[in-house]
């Protein structure tokens, strides 16, 4: 044999191989290749969507957070001038009862006051007819007198 032809036939084997890969075989290899790299460009792609959204969702959330808590706030500032208020109204009421109650006292004591000063009138009124009564009944005699009018005096 001859190392000519074998190289010439070895180089033409070669050549259709070469040809029958880059027919058969490479189309479906770039073909695959093609799509990997698309499937990877798309989820890098996703990827930093995702990111993005994740970031605008964390601002949000942030956001909605401080909304929130503006919102607590005003909810706590109503609830403290609610309360600010009942107890204000609670105070006056409880102000105008003692109010109340402090007059009816004064005005009962008054009727109390006035109701014994009648009583003692009555009673010395009792006690000056009784006087006179002894007085007329008995002779004149200072001596009399003075002692009934002691005794008059102890009386009241």
């Amino acid at each position: 044999m001859n190392i000519n032809l074998t190289l010439i036939s070895q180089m033409i084997a070669f050549a259709i191989f070469v040809a029958f890969c880059m027919k058969y075989v490479w189309p479906p290899i770039m073909k695959a290749l093609d799509e990997r790299a698309t499937k990877i460009a798309e989820g890098l792609a996703a990827a930093e969507r995702g990111q993005q959204e994740q970031e605008i969702g964390r601002q949000k959330a942030l956001e909605e957070m401080k909304a929130a808590k503006a919102k607590a706030a005003d909810i706590v500032a109503q609830a403290q001038k609610r309360y600010n208020e009942v107890m204000d109204e609670a105070k006056r009421d409880a102000q105008g009862e003692a109010d109340r109650i402090k007059t009816a006292a004064h005005a009962e004591i008054e009727q109390e006051t006035n109701r014994a000063r009648e009583e003692l009138r009555e009673r010395m009124a009792a006690l000056a007819v009784a006087a006179a009564e002894k007085v007329l009944e008995k002779e004149i005699d200072a001596s009399a007198h003075k002692a009934l009018i002691d005794s008059f005096a102890k009386q009241l």
